[in-house]
């Protein structure tokens, strides 16, 4: 859910629309495979052939599976410089904001409340935050160390006040109801 968040945030600094058709979207993976209809027909699964159709608007509508692969990496594809100028700016300048409706509980010293909370919480995430978040997806975290961080990023941020309150506070983030990145 995180990663996808974060992908979706990125998608939204297109400068320009994806393919809409499933040619268009074949013409544009062999474009990016250097016109290897042969490599293009391994990555989505299908015979080089039923490439060739496409790229010729011969077949116009992929079976579902198909449509879901085919939009999962012409996206991945999908103006590479635009979103890795999104994604520096926001780990070094602007930061990004975070809305989510998620359970949360916290490690605490003894004698204070720990008791998991549903909170709705949307604020500002900083650039040295963001850009963790970022390095952390890229270096193919799981979605569990992603969660991890972002409880991590929303504990220092929100709830220990980027350290001026609440020291020694571990904030666990689980039941996560909703998640949504803006850059």
């Amino acid at each position: 859910m995180i990663r996808a968040e974060l992908d979706k945030a990125l998608q939204r600094a297109f400068t320009r629309k994806i393919p809409q058709s499933a040619g268009a979207k074949m013409r544009f993976l062999v474009k990016q495979h250097k016109g290897s209809t042969h490599q293009v027909a391994r990555l989505l699964g299908v015979t080089q052939r039923t490439v060739e159709r496409y790229v010729k608007n011969q077949i116009k509508h992929p079976r579902k599976d198909l449509a879901d692969t085919l939009d999962r990496e012409v996206t991945a594809r999908w103006q590479p410089q635009v979103r890795a100028k999104a994604r520096k700016t926001a780990a070094t300048t602007t930061g990004i904001m975070i809305d989510t409706r998620a359970r949360f509980g916290f490690t605490a010293a003894p004698g204070t409340t720990d008791d998991p909370r549903p909170r709705h919480l949307t604020l500002a995430l900083p650039p040295q935050h963001v850009a963790r978040l970022f390095e952390a997806q890229e270096a193919g975290a799981t979605e569990q160390q992603l969660q991890q961080i972002t409880a991590e990023v929303l504990g220092d941020v929100y709830f220990r006040d980027n350290g001026r309150r609440a020291h020694g506070l571990e904030v666990e983030l689980t039941d996560l109801e909703h998640l949504e990145f803006e850059l």
